[in-house]
């Protein structure tokens, strides 16, 4: 199948012919025609298989060929996802998609000044790609308008929950539009957004390309178990030792990201770092020297989890396993991306063993384990099952206790299974033994 048969017209298809896509994606192929007739829809699809350009490339063609041109302070699209990261990556795909279509397009996501992108929504955009916080702070300044409003997208709707949008997703719904087209789109689902997904969809169709919550099959996936305190010290043996030339690290706190990253530049070695400490031109800045090969690796919180689509990415580092096991999914779907082999490779310690237990039973398999030789952790990480169960050693029976007594003597009732043990009784220190029917006597040369 090609684009063409989709239904996509000259000049998308031309952009796509400028960008090498040879055909759609397995999620492309049902997205495209659904979105193009107007269907709502719920689609899962693994990470790095092409999602963006299923709603962006029919909706392009959708504003295009239907509705009146768009009024001032108004957008007539709406795709709403969790980071800025992700913003800015969502909104060059629709710049590059269409560049060929006279549409405009706009990005809002916090961290950086509101003004510009007030005075860009002054004449209208047709499609705006924000943040849930940064949307309501325009919407909340009447800088946008959402009357003309036609598709809703949410792009990582589980990853907006997780970050705690839940109110500000609430307030965004309840000032839309009714009627209008709403595409889900995400890598993993959960209940509770199949749940959400029920109360905006109007009869949808639902796509799923992969397994839910399942990392891509061109991602090799292994882990090496090591104690906390010397996870820093075995990345960088594994750094030298392997041969590493580039690589995305993911830490679980900026405090573990900031400390990475100073102990990789003390080694000489190109690296930096994103996590939402950083000013947003910053983090902006560091993700483009990563690309242009300026920086080799480049230290990251899960804010850089989704959102980051950055081609022939050979390997993925969990420094620390991420909390949400979903994140996982994310983290390693930076690599592997569109066919490509890549590698996954996690540091785990024993703190993180219920972390790994349910990240296994997610993915619905068992990582490879492996000990790297001089690293062996001290606290052994417990063996799991996909069941989110650890596997407990067998207890070993309790030897029997032998009472304490003069040297040379043994208690026999010790000695035999089939005797009850007995505790001996011990003399209270200076007391004879009293004879029948008188007290015994107070100790020798003390008072009471």
């Amino acid at each position: 199948m090609t684009f063409a048969e989709l239904g996509l017209i000259e000049p998308l298809l031309r952009a796509l012919d400028g960008l090498d896509y040879q055909k759609p994606t397995p999620v492309q192929a049902q997205a495209i025609p659904a979105v193009l007739k107007g269907r709502d829809l719920l689609a899962a699809a693994q990470t790095g298989t092409g999602k963006t350009a299923g709603f962006a490339l029919p909706l392009l063609q959708k504003l295009l060929q239907e509705g009146p041109q768009v009024a001032a302070n108004s957008i007539r699209a709406l795709v709403l996802v969790p980071t800025r990261e992700l913003a800015e990556q969502v909104h060059e795909s629709f710049r590059v998609y269409g560049q060929h279509v006279p549409l405009r397009t706009a990005v809002a996501y916090g961290g950086v000044s509101i003004n510009p992108q007030m005075m860009k929504l002054r004449k209208g955009v047709d499609v705006l790609v924000a943040t849930p916080g940064r949307l309501l702070d325009l919407y909340r300044q009447n800088a946008l308008k959402f009357t003309q409003l036609q598709v809703l997208v949410l792009d990582e709707a589980d990853r907006m929950l997780d970050l705690g949008f839940a109110r500000e997703l609430d307030e965004v719904f309840a000032a839309l539009p009714k009627r209008r087209q709403t595409l889900l789109f995400s890598a993993t689902f959960s209940e509770a957004i199949r749940k959400m997904a029920g109360g905006l969809l109007r009869d949808p169709l639902s796509i799923e390309v992969a397994p839910r919550n399942t990392a891509a099959k061109t991602v090799k996936q292994q882990l090496i178990t090591v104690d906390k305190k010397r996870k820093a010290e075995l990345f960088l043996h594994l750094l030298q030792s392997r041969g590493w030339r580039q690589a995305l690290v993911f830490a679980k706190t900026r405090k573990g990201v900031d400390e990475l990253v100073g102990r990789l530049q003390a080694e000489g070695l190109a690296a930096d770092s994103i996590h939402g400490d950083k000013p947003q031109p910053s983090r902006l800045r560091a993700l483009q020297r990563f690309k242009d090969g300026e920086v080799n690796f480049l230290v990251a919180t899960d804010v850089a989890a989704r959102g980051l689509d950055i081609e022939e990415m050979p390997l993925v580092v969990n420094f620390d396993l991420p909390i949400v096991a979903e994140d996982y999914v994310h983290r390693i779907g930076r690599t592997g991306r569109a066919g490509a082999s890549g590698q996954a490779l996690s540091l785990v310690c024993a703190d993180e063993v219920q972390q790994l237990a349910a990240i296994e039973t997610l993915i619905g398999q068992l990582l490879t384990r492996s000990e790297e030789d001089g690293f062996e952790a001290e606290h052994r990480v417990p063996q799991t099952t996909l069941g989110g169960q650890l596997v407990k050693k067998p207890k070993k029976p309790k030897q029997p206790k032998v009472p304490e007594g003069k040297p040379g003597k043994v208690h026999l009732g010790n000695l035999l299974d089939d005797k009850p043990q007995v505790k001996a009784v011990r003399k209270a220190p200076g007391f004879a033994k009293a004879p029948a029917g008188k007290k015994p006597s107070a100790p020798k040369g003390k008072g009471r």
